[in-house]
């Protein structure tokens, strides 16, 4: 009997959805139905920190939906911080974002892989923050960054560090 009061709640929500957003976003690029930060709490868990410049290291960080449902669609926006400049973290190279969307409750993830740099080289990010937006949103939230120094890519390109897609969690 509980199928059908949700089955009209989802068609009435997508109806909503799909009423209020032309499919491009608004002229700052939201879409009414972007997770953002304040109605999602976002936290960074327990990292597999780099031990030694070379070495590769993976930040989680998780999201869980507090509020009215949303969709994350796209990859977020990592920003590292030096306190004298920033870098953006890009994607990971192929990987494909998916469209979640999150009811209230629902939680995701993603994961920052880094190689450690050098203390002190030219070369190496010596980041304090990481700032992290979710797609479609201005919101950011900024966290100490406390696993060393970002080593650069070869190239000059900016960080060694990409950002994975997000990945449902639970059921």
């Amino acid at each position: 009997m509980r199928a059908i009061p949700l089955t009209v709640t989802a068609l009435a929500a997508a109806l909503l959805l799909t009423a209020c957003d032309d499919g491009g976003g608004d002229k700052n690029g939201k879409s009414g139905s972007a997770c953002e930060i304040g109605g999602v709490s976002v936290q960074i868990g327990s990292a597999s920190v780099a031990p030694a410049a070379g070495d590769t290291g993976e930040v989680p960080v998780s999201i869980t939906n507090q509020s009215t449902p949303c969709t994350l669609d796209h990859f977020p926006e990592v920003v590292l911080g030096d306190g004298a400049g920033k870098a953006v973290v890009p994607a990971l190279k192929g990987a494909k974002a998916q469209k979640l969307k999150l009811a209230k409750g629902d939680s995701a993830s993603f994961s920052i892989t880094y190689v450690r740099g050098e203390d002190g080289a030219k070369t190496s990010l010596a980041a304090k923050t990481v700032k992290i937006t979710l797609p479609g949103t201005d919101t950011s939230r900024s966290f100490p960054w406390k696993y060393g120094p970002v080593a650069g890519k070869s190239d000059g390109s900016g960080p060694d560090a990409s950002v994975s897609a997000f990945q449902q969690v639970g059921d």
